[in-house]
This record gives structure tokens, C-alpha cells and sequence, in this order.
């Protein structure tokens, strides 16, 4: 949802309507996490995706229903292996909730939406059903404040306790209020945290290539180096921003956490020792450097003299990425990358074709795998 907001914004401002399918629930293997939406603009306008293609067909066809007759409707899909069946491919079922956005709910989605946009954990909150099994109802929650209502003052007590609590998370969860009365009610939580940072330190066509593919995998890429001829937008046009400092000043003025991705291209000892020795000191989710065997030997040697213990240097991955044979910049991108998701999930980074087991890493038990 969050990926889609900004479009969604120009279809409000429009005055359009519109409806949104999302994944509540996910059992066994299938194509997307619950979150996961189709929004259907009432002439037909799809944006996103609940299932990755299986069944997105028969869910937009549901949406524009909903937006006709104003209803919202739950539907469950399951595992089919006739070609021509409405199904899931990947053997698994997921449950979609689907509702046409009223004038509430859109206003708590753009809430939410320009809190992310300035950095701040939001979770936004939509009612699936509630008393007598009445959907609506949204509210997005962040650390100092909120918008909307769930309609019921008491509910709302309870879904911003939970909210906060989910600051700063991952995943979507739906949770049942007041069980088995007749007040019950089923509330989507959807948090949306700003994106990770990917800062690449150096100037140079390896810098643009992994700046390129690291916008791709959805972080906010930052580039730095000291040369101001080299470090300009023009020649960084995926980048979010680009910086001329040495690298290790930024780095040491810089805010990071165990989501950040620190990437050194520079391969040249007066740029990366430094850098990498601060680096090094943070709790971060990955550290790599471009170069030969021979500049990571002196790296090593050098590390060890400016005070950088074994145990720090052990995370450090250099030369950076998967022995996947890449030879140009933007090989090397891809073999960052896969190296970054490796590490990320767990995963060895081997071929899939002669294992056995689970494609998706364990933290996602319900996903399928995408390639």
C-alpha cells in the first residue's frame, strides 16, 4: 500500500473513486505477504497486486463490484493447477479484503502516507469487520499523534496501544478485538516504515551501477565521496541524495541501525580504511567493499593498525558479492545484491535447482518464492 500511496494521492486529488484489495491472511506458500494490495479505480485503472498475476483477473473484477455496490467483501483463494481455474499456482490459500475508500479512510491513507514520506514509522489501521459485520473505519498511528477513528472511542483506545507497538515492524498482522461478543472486531495493522538506508561511498561507475540496483530493491540510496568533480546528481540519477564529504566524516555524522547497508567502492585505502573502520563499529545489516584479493589483504592490514578488532573485521564482506563470474559495474551490482539478500535471509546464495527444501528464507514460512 505504502508503494502505491503516491499514485493513489493524484487519483484522491482527482476527486476518483476507487477500491482497495488487500492480503489479510496467508497459508501455506503464496506469490505476496499479507499487505499486499490491488487498488481498481472505478473506470477499471488497476495499480499493484495481490497474488502476483494468479488471481489478480478476478480481483479486479471483485473491486469494481464493491465500488458498484458499496459493500466490502471478503473472498479466499486457494491452490489450483488447472491453467484455466481461478487459483493459486504456488499450493497455498490466501484470504483478500475488499473495500471501496471513503472520504475517512482515504484521509487516514494520505496521513499515513505523509508521515513515512518524512521518516516517521506509521502503522495505518483499517476496520474489516466490526458489529453486525460492518467494515470502515481507519486510522494512522504514529509516535506523536493520529488521525482518524475506528468509529468507536473505546476500540480506538486499544488500536493505538497496539499500533505504537508495531512501530518500526514489518509486517502486517490482523487482530481480533472483543472475541466471541457482539462487539468482535477484525483490525488490519499495516506498518509502514521509511525505507532502509543504502549508503555507497565513492564516485565511480561501480557506485552508480549499485546505487541503481539498490534504489531498485527499495532503499534510500545515499552517495558520498570527496571529489566534487565526480560526486554530482547528474551522474548518480538514482540516488536520493549525493554528498561531498569524506566518506568516514559523513559516516560518523550520520544516524544508521541494523537496517543499514553500507557498500565502500572506492578501493583506495585513503577513502575505505577510514570509512570502513567506522563502519566496522556499527550494529549494521551489511558491510561490504569492491576490490582484488590483494587490496582486501592490505585492507585487513591496514584495518588491523588503525585499531579494527578480528571480530569486527569478520563482518565485513570484500571483495563485495557472489562468486556469480560479474566482470562490469553492473554485473557487480547484481552480484552485490544477491550477496546483500543472502545475508539478509540467511540463505547460502547457492543455485536453486539441485536443492531440496523451502524456497523462502524462514522469516517469510508463508512466502513464495520470487527469483
Amino acid at each position: 500500500m505504502r508503494d502505491l500511496m503516491p499514485r493513489l494521492l493524484e487519483w484522491q486529488a482527482a476527486g476518483a473513486r476507487y477500491a482497495i484489495a488487500s492480503v489479510v491472511a496467508v497459508r501455506g506458500s503464496a506469490p505476496l505477504r499479507p499487505g499486499a494490495a490491488l487498488c481498481v479505480r472505478a473506470d477499471g485503472t488497476a495499480l499493484g497486486s495481490v497474488s502476483g498475476g494468479c488471481v489478480d483477473g478476478a480481483v479486479h473484477d471483485l473491486a469494481l463490484q464493491v465500488l458498484e455496490s458499496g459493500q466490502p467483501r471478503f473472498v479466499s483463494f486457494g491452490h489450483s493447477d488447472d491453467a484455466f481455474a481461478i487459483g493459486l499456482t504456488c499450493g497455498g490459500e490466501i484470504d483478500v479484503f475488499v473495500q471501496a475508500v471513503d472520504d475517512d479512510t482515504a484521509r487516514a491513507l494520505a496521513a499515513g502516507h505523509l508521515a513515512a514520506a518524512a521518516g516517521r514509522p506509521v502503522v495505518v489501521c483499517r476496520v474489516l469487520a466490526g458489529p453486525g459485520g460492518q467494515a470502515g473505519g481507519a486510522v494512522a498511528v504514529w509516535k506523536e499523534g493520529h488521525l482518524g477513528s475506528t468509529g468507536r472511542p473505546e476500540l480506538d483506545l486499544q488500536v493505538l496501544a497496539d499500533a505504537r507497538r508495531m512501530l518500526g515492524q514489518d509486517e502486517s498482522d490482523v487482530k481480533v478485538y472483543g472475541t466471541g461478543t457482539p462487539d468482535e472486531t477484525r483490525v488490519l495493522f499495516e506498518p509502514w516504515s521509511p525505507p532502509p538506508r543504502l549508503l555507497v561511498f565513492g564516485a565511480n561507475a561501480h557506485a552508480a551501477a549499485v546505487s541503481r540496483i539498490g534504489a531498485f530493491l527499495g532503499y534510500h540510496v545515499t552517495v558520498c565521496d570527496a571529489r566534487p568533480a565526480f560526486t554530482t546528481p547528474e551522474r548518480f540519477p538514482y540516488a536520493h541524495d549525493v554528498v561531498v564529504e569524506w566518506p568516514h566524516r559523513y559516516l560518523a555524522a550520520t544516524d544508521t541501525d541494523r537496517t543499514t547497508v553500507v557498500c565502500v567502492m572506492t578501493h583506495d585505502p585513503k577513502f575505505d580504511v577510514p570509512v570502513l573502520a567506522e563502519a566496522l563499529g556499527r550494529p549494521l545489516a551489511y558491510v561490504g567493499a569492491l576490490g582484488s584479493r590483494r587490496t582486501q589483504a592490505r585492507r585487513i592490514h591496514d584495518l588491523a593498525e588503525a585499531g579494527v578488532s578480528p571480530d569486527a573485521m569478520a563482518g565485513l564482506h570484500a571483495p563485495v558479492g557472489l562468486d556469480l563470474g560479474a566482470a562490469t559495474p553492473q554485473e557487480t551490482a547484481v552480484s552485490f545484491a544477491a550477496e546483500l539478500i543472502a545475508v539478509r535471509s540467511g540463505r547460502g546464495g547457492r543455485s536453486l535447482s539441485p536443492l531440496d527444501g523451502p524456497l523462502h528464507p524462514a522469516a517469510h514460512p508463508d512466502r513464495c518464492a520470487t527469483r
